[in-house]
């Protein structure tokens, strides 16, 4: 069922305050944003005052040496993966000799260490595989360090929020400590 009611406003409840109260406004988290890694601050992206969400970039810094380090670890593993393709070649290969000297020693046309020379070949050739698949998978690792050591070149807000303070400018060196 509805009801309705007849409502009044008070004639003196006009010009009268009818809540006053005082207090402090206080932020529910306060942190302190820094960078991960020692560096020179290249770009600021903001002011005091200004609202901020979770994540969003706040500065960079600068990203030479970083960039130098991911360079040199891309082409270690660009390098590691030609070497072994370049076995894996050389594998196919021996193998497909080993299996002509076993043929040729069945026959007696060759002696039998050209056979062992052979056996020795692609045994050592798949170390030297194995040893060339550690070295990309070490080379990857590397990338993935210095990929990190570039994303911590980026200070980004730790949750969505207002900056109450800037305490860096372009040009100084930061420090996480």
């Amino acid at each position: 069922p509805v009801q309705t009611e007849l409502v009044e406003s008070a004639a003196a409840a006009a010009d009268a305050a009818v809540l006053n109260a005082s207090g402090y406004v206080v932020a529910r988290r306060l942190a302190t944003v820094s960078s991960k890694v020692t560096g020179r601050i290249a770009e600021v992206l903001f002011e005091e005052g200004a609202a901020v969400t979770e994540g969003q970039v706040l500065a960079r810094l600068d990203p030479a040496t970083a960039q130098a380090d991911h360079l040199v670890a891309a082409r270690s593993l660009e390098a590691a993966r030609r070497s072994l393709s370049e076995i894996e070649v050389r594998l196919a290969d021996a193998r497909k000799t080993l299996d002509r000297n076993r043929s040729l020693v069945e026959r007696a046309l060759v002696s039998r260490s050209v056979l062992d020379a052979s056996e020795a070949e692609v045994a050592a050739l798949g170390a030297r595989l194995e040893a060339a698949r550690a070295d990309v998978g070490v080379a990857q690792a590397r990338l993935a360090v210095a990929q990190q050591g570039l994303d911590d070149l980026l200070v980004r807000a730790p949750f969505s929020g207002v900056v109450i303070s800037k305490d860096a400018q372009p040009g100084e060196t930061v420090s996480p400590i």
